[in-house]
């Protein structure tokens, strides 16, 4: 199957657990196997402390569910009155590799989630998650670790507009766990152009979708 064809959406698919399901499907097919992209080394090399960063899975996964939900106009769609606006990812600066070049750089962003992989306009290229700095969606679920909806962003508080047009946001952390020790490694970002956009049913198939591209990446 042609990799563009995960983000077709069946005729036969009416409800959005459906939906969700089907997505599930189409992104653990997608990511199966693609791990390594890009690995970077950091501090003592005797130690083998090292750091991966999966950009080609996030990019794709970013990808399969936005092209799906324009293709799922039962809810979403592509009008300008419900459709889905931004689908991305946000991933603490820990993540990303070490810059090279210039070696002088000295940007403190121990802070920050950096813009990762995303679909959309054009978005905010970092946000504070320290301490007196965080405010907004993103660095509320990445603190808090848990999901956050909001149905209508403009009555949040610290919410920081990157399109003027979205009304409704629904954000949730990924959340890695390895031998009882549990890691925010960033969020999942959507933005929808209707108020009351998202629900308990795309929480559940979001958290759902989340799981599975952090299982399926080195980080």
């Amino acid at each position: 199957m042609p990799h563009a064809d995960s983000a077709l959406v069946p005729d036969s698919i009416q409800t959005k657990s459906e939906f969700w399901e089907h997505i599930h499907f189409q992104v653990e097919s997608l990511l199966d196997g693609q791990r390594h992209w890009v690995r970077n080394s950091r501090g003592n090399m005797s130690k083998s402390t090292t750091y991966a960063q999966q950009i080609s899975n996030l990019a794709n996964a970013s990808s399969v569910i936005f092209n799906s939900l324009l293709a799922f106009p039962k809810f979403f769609g592509r009008s300008d009155d419900k459709a889905v606006n931004w689908c991305g990812f946000y991933i603490h600066s820990t993540y990303f590799p070490a810059p090279r070049y210039p070696a002088s750089d000295t940007a403190d962003d121990s802070t920050r989630l950096l813009l990762g992989p995303f679909c959309g306009k054009p978005a905010c290229q970092f946000i504070q998650v320290g301490t007196g700095k965080a405010r907004g969606v993103c660095a509320d679920a990445y603190l808090q670790r848990k999901t956050v909806l909001v149905p209508e962003v403009e009555l949040y508080p610290g919410h920081i507009a990157c399109d003027g047009d979205t009304k409704s946001e629904i954000v949730v952390p990924l959340v890695l766990e390895i031998e009882g020790e549990v890691r925010v490694l960033g969020v999942l970002d959507l933005d929808c152009l209707a108020a009351n956009g998202f629900d308990d049913e795309d929480r559940v198939g979001l958290e759902k979708i989340a799981k599975t591209v952090v299982n399926a990446c080195n980080w």
